[in-house]
């Protein structure tokens, strides 16, 4: 008997992939649920459901209808200057609407797998972050997230919660891109491209989150998962591996320092996670991100 899978927040950019993969695996009846009308209609084999996620009783109503065995969250408010200054949105989508969707999860046995950040941490670590250490994150969205964590932690019997970082692919029409897309753009326009050179993350190629969560379905354990790359690399550094593999030039890119970008909202310093209790637990082996890059482009 096939598995009901329920993808919250199915036409961003990982949710996207997330339904669309599990769509084409026979042991999954899946359904997409969104804010708006599905983008890509047509595209595989699932239902569409629009609905409003901070909407406590459109959310029961959902969950009564689909009756899933297991509910992938992939909705967020998830742009860190936006959420510094639109606290109250930021808690709606990111706090009270996932406490509402781990109620409801809890209280129909389905099991919750909810996406996270590497900006819960607080960005002075001298190694990779584990799912062990303390969070301690510098800006609203960060903060959001962090509780969104700490209430499902608190209500669910059956949850995992996945951080990932810096995630990046090919993006559909009407999906945000990526500093990845942004960078192979810049480049071919044959314009500067001003790039962190002074922040470390561990870039995610979008295809390793969608086959990491496809693992956490039939996983026994509860808790929290590091699902990302193995590299940690410089904001820059990443946008240097762009125009290696693709052929672009390199010297249009210009490195500068956190201070010299004069970002409104503070960002953590370094918050590359660590794989190995993904590796350990569910035999995750994401791709290089030269493979990744590679896969992005169609090469």
């Amino acid at each position: 008997m096939k598995r009901k899978i329920l993808v919250i927040g199915a036409n961003g950019f990982t949710g996207r992939r997330i339904l669309d993969d599990l769509s084409r695996n026979q042991a999954y009846q899946a359904t997409g649920c969104s804010l708006h009308d599905d983008i890509c209609p047509h595209s595989g084999d699932y239902r569409f459901i629009r609905t409003d996620i901070c909407n406590r009783s459109a959310v029961e109503k959902l969950l009564q209808e689909v009756r899933p065995d297991v509910v992938i969250n992939t909705s967020a408010l998830s742009v860190p200057d936006y959420c510094e200054t639109h606290h109250a949105e930021a808690d709606a989508v990111n706090i009270t609407a996932v406490e509402h969707l781990a109620e409801c999860c809890e209280a129909g046995g389905s099991r919750f797998i909810h996406l996270s950040t590497d900006f819960v941490f607080g960005g002075d670590a001298d190694r990779l972050y584990t799912e062990e250490d303390i969070p301690a994150p510098v800006n609203y969205y960060g903060y959001t997230k962090l509780e969104g964590e700490k209430r499902i932690a608190a209500v669910c019997g059956n949850y995992a919660i996945v951080r990932v970082v810096v995630v990046y692919g090919a993006a559909l029409p009407g999906q945000h891109g990526n500093v990845l897309q942004l960078v192979a753009n810049r480049l071919r326009s044959n314009e500067e491209v001003f790039v962190v050179a002074d922040q470390w993350r561990t870039p995610t190629f979008v295809g390793d989150v969608s086959q990491g969560v496809e693992k956490l379905i039939n996983h026994p354990q509860n808790g929290i998962y590091h699902l990302c790359g193995s590299e940690c690399l410089t904001i820059a550094d990443i946008a240097y591996r762009v125009a290696d593999v693709l052929g672009l030039n390199r010297s249009l890119i210009r490195p500068v320092t956190t201070k010299e970008m004069n970002e409104k909202t503070p960002r953590p310093r370094f918050s590359g996670l660590s794989i190995e209790k993904a590796r350990r637990e569910l035999e995750y082996r994401p791709h290089t991100l030269e493979e990744g890059i590679k896969l992005m482009f169609g090469w």
